[in-house]
């Protein structure tokens, strides 16, 4: 088989679909007289048709589709990634985080700082909990590793600021005393299920 007859072995078969290539312009004239024929056809007009009834609907009917930003926002999907929180007890007020490390042990932007200590109960209590928010890639591995579901991801999304030192703030992150009966329960690992108290059991002991 020769080179020719090689390159050209399947240019009969189903494989291939034969395209008609266009003649393209070639002078300003020729151009021109293209520009003319495409507008002629209508295709400019039913764009234009399309502009009109939506500015129409937007002026006279008020149909906006434009969302009013800030004053209105669109809403967000539950499963939204946004700004870190850190949840309180419900009961006294106290930080849900036990200082386990393990958020700052698996966050793979090396983004989280843990200060604690042991307090006089031999508990380990938080200090500082720093989250670089310049460098987080809220790729969720804190709140799903969080054996107390004390760090979760907020609907929060607008953390735009001037200097690096805003994107690190733990009294940003807490939840206020005076707002815990507004502390909105995110699902994940750790929530409470729904049936929890019909699994609930008494205790044998007597406190």
């Amino acid at each position: 088989m020769s080179k020719i007859d090689l390159n050209e072995r399947n240019v009969g078969s189903k494989e291939y679909i034969m395209v008609q290539e266009d003649t393209y312009p070639k002078t300003s004239w020729q151009e021109f007289k293209q520009v003319v024929k495409r507008s002629v056809k209508g295709e400019l007009l039913t764009g234009l048709k399309i502009t009109f009834v939506m500015m129409k609907e937007a002026l006279f009917n008020k149909n906006m589709h434009t969302v009013q930003y800030p004053a209105e926002k669109l809403p967000i999907s539950a499963r939204f990634r946004g700004m870190h929180k850190l949840l309180a007890l419900l009961e006294s007020g106290d930080n849900r985080c036990i200082s386990c490390g393990l958020c700052e042990k698996i966050c793979i932007s090396n983004c989280i700082r843990i200060d604690s200590r042991v307090d006089e109960n031999s508990r380990k209590e938080v200090l500082d909990y720093y989250i670089n928010l310049g460098r987080c890639i809220f790729c969720g591995y804190c709140a799903e590793v969080c054996p107390e579901l004390a760090i979760v991801h907020g609907p929060r999304y607008e953390v735009a600021g001037e200097q690096r030192a805003h994107f690190i703030d733990m009294e940003d992150l807490l939840t206020p005393i005076d707002k815990l009966v507004s502390q909105e329960e995110y699902p994940g690992f750790g929530d409470i299920s729904p049936n929890a108290d019909e699994r609930m059991k008494k205790t044998p002991l007597s406190y």
